[in-house]
């Protein structure tokens, strides 16, 4: 060993010493990198536990786009539709609106396969898609009412809207307020479907709070007593008046429904709609004692409205018969109320009209035996109406103070014989009625109809009779008349041969005659005529 020089260690040489020191400082080193790594590691796990280490499994990061805007990175897209409900509640919370809110929710997904790489808090995510949303709401669907009547829906915001479209259409029938609306559950339908229903206003209990519930009491001992008296005849002090019942002549249905606003209707729109009186059709069948004027003075409808709408009616002047059916138009609401009232009142009366049946006679045929005069008496009665249209009246009790004498009318039972085309086929070439003439010296009012057709063709007699002329007749050339049993005359014309003889008796449907193109005519043709009393009719309307 040298000795310290100085207070220096001597320099050392030898290759012993070196090798232990190098050994030493590189076991020194290993520790450090050791350590460092592990310090590194525990960092990593501490500090980024979201950091995904590269795997090779495909897409291992996923980026989420909500309408087009990216609101975050995720590891998987297993929970994606659950992070969208979330988003969907919290945004419909957020806006604080009870109604059912209507989003726009368009949603991609874009995979990846990173080495690593961070990925979002699912909380953060929702609370992106939320955001998105927010922005994204379109419409907002409104708990609502769809009222229904017949074939009309009208759409109410509330519960109590639809309570006053059913109150204000029951109003101007029920002045006195006795009745209320209530909607119930209609325990028929497999769906939840409520049903108007009218009632009495409950009084019961405001009685008993004014009078205690001895009321009750008297009540109950009054309907005792009148169970086991005798019923005694009404007299018309006992019958009191006003509104005994009302109801809607329609049913109504009212069902829950999420609408948009423009969709919904006022009040006031919803009552105009379905008390709103509309022209509807209904039919009427023709009575007995019925005219043409009449049923439209009864109707209040004009006369030339009732013709148009009835193809069996010509004009004002067209015979009707009893049980025939008319079209006619009332006017009427899409809701309708039907009431009664009781009523007692001193009124002129007719009696019944009394008919004698002559089963000679047709039913086209009647006479008058006795005028009829009116009498006087005083009525207590049930009266219905509907929209202020009385169609029905009961008479509870009457007391006569002069009687009321009856028109008696002898009328006929014997149904009129039907008529048919003269001949088959031919063309309609010429109407009955006004008319440009055909020819120099024809008539510019056609009393019969004409169907163009070959000469030759077979004429048949339109009903059973008697001819009354066979042969030649002026303007209509050769021709035949035929009397009928029901007073009628039909006339065949410009024939161009006579198969029968006057006096003799045919059929309906026997050959009379051959057509043809004889008297004043254009050209070949059969002209038909049906006379009543005398007078031209047009044929047309009584062919079968």
């Amino acid at each position: 060993m040298m000795s310290v020089q100085n207070g220096f260690e001597p320099f050392l040489t030898n290759t012993t010493d070196i090798r232990k020191i190098y050994m030493h400082f590189n076991k020194r080193i290993k520790l450090c990198y050791i350590e460092a790594v592990a310090i590194v590691l525990a960092v990593c796990v501490l500090l980024f536990p979201s950091i995904q280490f590269f795997k090779h499994t495909g897409n291992n990061i996923f980026k989420v786009r909500l309408n087009g805007v990216e609101v975050g990175t995720l590891a998987s897209t297993e929970h994606i539709d659950r992070l969208l409900v979330q988003a969907r509640r919290q945004a419909v919370r957020d806006l604080g609106s009870d109604e059912l809110v209507f989003i726009d929710t368009e949603l991609e997904t874009e995979g990846s396969e990173k080495l690593w790489a961070a990925v979002d808090d699912e909380e953060e995510v929702v609370a992106r898609m939320a955001d998105v949303m927010k922005r994204s709401t379109r419409e907002t669907l409104h708990r609502s009412y769809t009222v229904k009547v017949n074939e009309t829906s009208v759409n109410l915001g509330s519960y109590d809207e639809v309570h006053e479209l059913l109150e204000q259409a029951l109003a101007p029938y029920d002045t006195q307020n006795q009745y209320q609306v209530k909607l119930e559950l209609d325990n028929d339908r497999e769906i939840n479907v409520l049903e108007a229903v009218i009632s009495p206003r409950d009084t019961a209990g405001v009685k008993e709070e004014q009078f205690g519930t001895t009321a009750g009491v008297t009540a109950y001992m009054e309907e005792i007593v009148a169970s086991v008296e005798p019923e005694m005849e009404k007299g018309f002090e006992d019958y009191t008046e006003g509104l005994t019942g009302i109801d809607y002549a329609e049913k109504i249905e009212v069902v829950e429904a999420y609408l948009l606003e423009d969709e919904l209707t006022t009040v006031e729109e919803a009552v105009n709609l379905v008390t709103k009186e509309q022209e509807t059709q209904i039919i009427y069948k023709v009575v007995a004692g019925d005219t043409l004027s009449q049923i439209s003075l009864d109707n209040n409808i004009p006369m030339e409205e009732l013709v148009a709408i009835n193809d069996a009616l010509e004009d004002e002047n067209t015979m009707i018969r009893v049980d025939q059916e008319l079209i006619i138009t009332v006017p009427e609401p899409e809701l309708s109320i039907i009431w009664q009232e009781d009523l007692v009142y001193t009124e002129d009366y007719e009696a019944e009209v009394q008919y004698i049946p002559n089963d000679n006679w047709y039913t086209t045929e009647r006479v008058t035996r006795q005028e009829p005069s009116a009498g006087r008496r005083k009525v207590a009665a049930t009266i219905e109406y509907k929209n202020g249209q009385e169609i029905d009246r009961e008479i509870l009790k009457e007391q006569i103070y002069a009687e009321a004498v009856p028109k008696i009318v002898e009328r006929g039972t014997k149904i009129p014989p039907t008529y048919i085309k003269p001949i088959s086929g031919g063309r309609l070439s010429s109407g009955f009625g006004a008319r440009s003439a055909p020819t120099k010296g024809a008539s510019t009012n056609h009393k019969g109809v004409d169907w163009a057709t070959p000469i030759g063709t077979t004429v048949v007699a339109s009903n059973a009779g008697t001819v009354v002329h066979a042969g030649w007749a002026s303007g209509y050339g050769y021709a035949v008349y035929i009397n009928h049993a029901d007073g009628r005359q039909t006339r065949y014309g410009h024939l161009s041969k006579v198969l029968v003889k006057v006096g003799q008796t045919v059929s309906q449907g026997e050959r009379i005659a051959l057509s043809g193109n004889t008297g004043r005519s254009t050209g070949p043709h059969v002209h038909f005529e049906i006379r009543i009393n005398g007078t031209a009719v047009n044929p047309l309307k009584y062919l079968n």
